[in-house]
């Protein structure tokens, strides 16, 4: 009982992690992203007030949410290997 625990203290810690990690990731590609696009067409209005609606934007979208995944898909693997190796 207490391997259990310490897995999921550890692997809470190691999720935790790498979201953030992904986050700050994806946040920046989408920032350089909007970047890139203003210089390119040199945009309507002022560059920091287009890219911080573009982000505003990204804060709401599907690509933030599906970060969540992190801790989605590594739990649920534990969980199917833990019910395969004892009960099937």
């Amino acid at each position: 009982m207490i391997a259990l625990i310490r897995l999921a203290v550890f692997g809470f810690i190691g999720m935790t992690i790498m979201y953030f990690l992904l986050s700050i990731y994806s946040r920046s590609l989408q920032r350089e992203e909007l970047e890139k696009a203003w210089d390119a067409d040199q945009g309507p209005g002022l560059r920091d007030e287009y890219i911080a609606h573009g982000m505003a934007h990204y804060e709401k979208g599907l690509r933030k949410k599906l970060i969540w995944l992190v801790y989605v898909i590594p739990t649920l693997a534990v969980i199917a290997a833990i019910y395969f190796l004892n009960f099937a």
